[in-house]
């Protein structure tokens, strides 16, 4: 200011990147969480990614192997899943919900997961177990029944497995 020049201050004002708010697509996804627990359907499981910042269902199928395939080292999803569990005495479905976060997934998109969680499982709200994995050795249908086991309590029967 000095000599009676005014010095303008230029502000560059570019509108700052926040991430959106995460929405779901609760029909469908409802849909799929009651056809994984109807006795009258054979889906076992149902896996839900990221569009964008919605939830939607991204498939459904029977096979544990089918199921281990679905998420990915750059992927961030949601599982469902039905596992019968039990002796030769009694069968009964048990339900694992699972959080997927895959090695490569960014920092700020982990930590997104809390509350992107706390949204699903209001509608995901009945299950035995909740899980998380990020590597594919961690989806093993043997640590899947171990920890129903260990969540179950006590096991009854003669010792005859029937699997």
């Amino acid at each position: 200011m000095s000599d009676g020049i005014e010095v303008e201050q230029i502000v560059e004002s570019k509108p700052r990147r926040m991430p959106l708010a995460t929405s779901l697509d609760k029909d469908s996804i409802r849909e799929a969480y009651e056809d994984v627990r109807s006795d009258l359907t054979d889906t076992e499981w149902a896996v839900f990614k990221f569009d964008g910042p919605q939830i939607v269902v991204h498939a459904r199928g029977q096979c544990f192997e089918e199921f281990r395939q679905q998420f990915g080292d750059s992927e961030r999803a949601f599982g469902y899943i039905r596992i019968q569990m039990g002796d030769e005495m009694s069968k009964r479905k048990k339900f694992i919900f699972l959080t997927w976060i895959g090695q490569e997934v960014g920092v700020i998109q982990r930590a997104k997961m809390s509350t992107d969680k706390a949204l699903i499982k209001d509608v995901l709200n009945n299950f035995a177990v909740e899980l998380q994995a990020g590597v594919e050795t961690e989806l093993d249908i043997g640590l899947f029944r171990e920890a129903l086991n260990r969540a179950g309590g006590a096991n009854y029967g003669t010792g005859i497995r029937d699997i």
